[in-house]
This record gives C-alpha cells, structure tokens and sequence, in this order.
C-alpha cells in the first residue's frame, strides 16, 4: 500500500484534481472538508502527510495545523499548505504552526508532486 496523505479543503473540486494527482502517482487518499473534520478523520492514526488550504469555515487551516501537531501521533506529520494565500504574514503563521511547505493555487500537478515526493518520498 502507498504512502497515506491527507487532503483538507473546503472545495470537492480541488480535493478531487489532488486526489487524482496524488492516487495516480501511487498515494492513498483520505479527504477531509475543513479542520474539525480532518481532526475526527485521523482520530488517533497516523498519515505519512497532509495537504490543506488555509481558508475554510469551521476551522481554517492554520488553527487545524496547530490542533493536529498537538497531538502526539500527528508532532511531526509533514504538512503542505495548498491554498491562494500567498502573503508573507499568512505563510509566516504557517511556518511558525508547523508547515513545511506552501504552494499558491492554481497548482501545477508536477509542482506538487515534486513536493509531495521531497517529504515524504515516492
């Protein structure tokens, strides 16, 4: 089975188009439609990485990123911000919340595969 990741974002579209990139290049999927909903997804469980937007209602994905590296099981899970944010302050707050990498939609499938890939490995 391939590496588990973890997509977070409020639009079914954008899941589905990152679904596809990352199914097709051997990942498991699981999909989650903002941060409350990520958090009961992973429960207790271990993902190789996530992806999520930043802006979402019920819970963003900067307050998602810090709830999910609260947990013991999720400290040191590899996250990619995907999202349209693209100012300094916003990827700031990313980093210091623990993102390793942010890239500005629209996104070209081969750019998140090469960031996919440098995180978590083929």
């Amino acid at each position: 089975m391939g590496k588990s990741v973890l997509i977070v974002d409020d639009s079914a579209s954008v899941r589905q188009v990152v679904g596809m990139t990352l199914r097709g290049a051997g990942y498991t999927v699981l999909e989650a439609s903002d941060g409350r909903d990520a958090l009961g997804k992973l429960g207790d469980s271990r993902v190789n990485l996530v992806i999520s937007d930043v802006n979402m209602p019920g819970m963003d994905g900067i307050s998602f990123l810090k709830e999910m590296k609260a947990r013991p099981a999720n400290k040191f899970t590899p996250v990619i911000m995907l999202t349209t944010e693209s100012g300094d302050s916003r990827k700031q707050a990313g980093k210091e919340a623990g993102a390793r990498a942010w890239i500005v939609k629209p996104f070209q499938p081969a750019q998140l595969l090469e960031a996919v890939s440098k995180l978590v490995g083929p």
